[in-house]
């Protein structure tokens, strides 16, 4: 049997584990930027999943409410995102303006700008199924107006 011995000094460990952090940090961030460009280029709403590992109903939302819900088909038509509080701090408290987690945030593009819809603390998959449905309907009506009005404006 072959042993193979490896000394690292504590600057390269720390080096590695500032590296390993960023690059799951970015992962975490590409998340949102992709579900973001995928908002502004097919124009369906953005559902954002806000929360933390110590949180444990973020935690069920995260690892089984959501999974459920993208199993059932319910997240194809929105862009989705999650987003842990304690990694992504700024954007974070940026998306729950400084509010209580879970938060599940809908957005949406019309002619006036972004509409904002917010579910908080754990909810049931068949909740945030309502919620999301919901949203999209809205979206629809808004966009059909729009379309009305250009028609006939």
């Amino acid at each position: 049997m072959l042993m193979l011995s490896l000394r690292i000094s504590p600057v390269t460990a720390l080096t590695f584990a500032i590296a390993l952090q960023t690059s799951l940090f970015a992962a975490e961030s590409e998340s949102y930027q992709k579900a973001h460009h995928e908002t502004i280029k097919t124009g369906r709403p953005m559902i954002v999943l806000v929360g933390a590992d110590w949180c444990p109903a973020c935690v069920t939302m995260k690892d089984e409410v959501v999974p459920r819900l993208k199993q059932r088909g319910v997240l194809r038509k929105v862009a989705f995102a999650a987003v842990d509080l304690d990694r992504q701090r700024q954007l974070g408290r940026k998306l729950t303006e400084g509010g209580p987690i879970p938060q599940l945030i809908m957005f949406r593009k019309t002619s006036e700008g972004w509409r904002r819809r917010t579910l908080i603390g754990g909810q049931s998959e068949k909740a945030v199924s309502t919620f999301i449905a919901e949203g999209i309907r809205l979206d629809q009506e808004a966009k059909q107006k729009e379309e009305s009005k250009d028609k006939t404006g």
